[in-house]
């Protein structure tokens, strides 16, 4: 049977009440009576019941899910899943919000994060481009008391931290393989196109895209990263330009989550050589896309997993405890039109 807080008064000779003081750092415990309770917490191998003491307590984990106010429906996928988590994880006594914020402007998300009161938010999984103001911001949140956690999109984070998303260099470097390898023998230039490259994570799936495609495939050129920063009359006329300046393109990755923008465009530009065309995230419109040949090929992560793992290991935080890295572990997942 696993020790229970009545062996520890019985080994430490002190009452339940002064257990329980200990165990939740109540003030009015005198030194040498915590050293008491610390011994036999350490004879006994004791683990204390975060959650039914949680419970007991009425402890609930308040954490806040901020995402972009732009997007698709990737985006909506993940709304989505929150809605879902709450249900779940209810009998945990955690409570999730979203809260949505202007991805392209720092100084209002850094103003943002300045206003969360550790009093009514636990932690926080944000979703925005890399930028030093948001930085800064969560290290100034970490030390109020808030637990922070990047969310796909990731910032770099000079502290170390918290994050949830899948190896994007790795991503990168996975369409990087199957572009080259979807291309044969073919000789031309490939199209990339992002939402925006201050984004880490388009940052680093074009370096492992690079990486593949220029140590393995001399064939292909890749062209420079083209932004559409959301637009959609943006994405059109870049991708109308690029095909009329460059005939010879076959392959086109596009980096962004939100794909439709830049495959509609696609569908409406003039072009010949039917390009190899990779995109990233399973939404119903790449899903639709794959079977109908318009993608070979999507390279995806759960986003339910996604959000699970981050509520976990914001919990663990709270907890004070680290998180399962083997559980938290994003796989990235090859889509074909076949598996779908």
């Amino acid at each position: 049977m696993r020790p229970t807080t009545k062996d520890l008064a019985r080994v430490a000779g002190v009452s339940l009440a002064t257990v329980d003081r200990v165990l939740n750092d109540r003030p009015g415990v005198h030194r040498k009576t915590v050293e008491k309770v610390n011994s036999a917490i350490e004879e006994l191998g004791f683990v204390r019941n975060a959650s039914a003491a949680n419970l007991a307590r009425g402890k609930i984990y308040r954490f806040v899910f901020l995402l972009p106010k732009t997007g698709d429906q990737f985006l909506g996928e993940l709304l989505y899943r929150i809605d879902e988590a709450n249900s779940a994880f209810s009998a945990e006594m955690i409570h999730v919000d979203v809260t949505r914020i202007p991805e392209n402007d720092p100084h209002r998300i850094a103003a943002l994060l300045a206003t969360l009161d550790p009093e009514t938010v636990d932690g926080i999984a944000i979703m925005a481009p890399e930028s030093p103001q948001v930085r800064d911001a969560m290290l100034r949140l970490e030390e109020r008391g808030i637990d922070t956690l990047s969310f796909i999109s990731g910032q770099s984070r000079t502290t170390g931290g918290d994050a949830v998303g899948i190896d994007n260099r790795a991503a990168g470097a996975t369409a990087g393989r199957l572009m080259g390898r979807f291309s044969g023998a073919r000789s031309g230039k490939v199209l990339v196109i992002a939402e925006t490259m201050q984004s880490r994570d388009s940052l680093e799936r074009r370096l492992g895209f690079d990486q593949v495609i220029n140590a393995d495939f001399p064939n292909l050129q890749v062209l420079p990263s083209l932004e559409t920063w959301g637009n959609q009359a943006r994405a059109e006329k870049i991708v109308q330009t690029s095909f009329a300046s460059h005939p010879d393109i076959v392959g086109i990755y596009i980096l962004t989550s939100e794909a439709r923008g830049p495959l509609q465009a696609i569908a409406t530009a003039p072009h010949e050589n039917g390009p190899v065309t990779i995109a990233h995230e399973r939404t119903p419109f790449t899903e639709a896309a794959l079977i109908s040949g318009e993608l070979d090929a999507v390279i995806a992560q759960n986003p339910g997993h996604l959000v699970r793992s981050a509520i976990r290991i914001l919990k663990a935080r709270s907890d004070q405890k680290e998180p399962l890295a083997s559980q938290e572990t994003i796989r990235i997942e090859i889509l074909l039109k076949e598996n779908t």
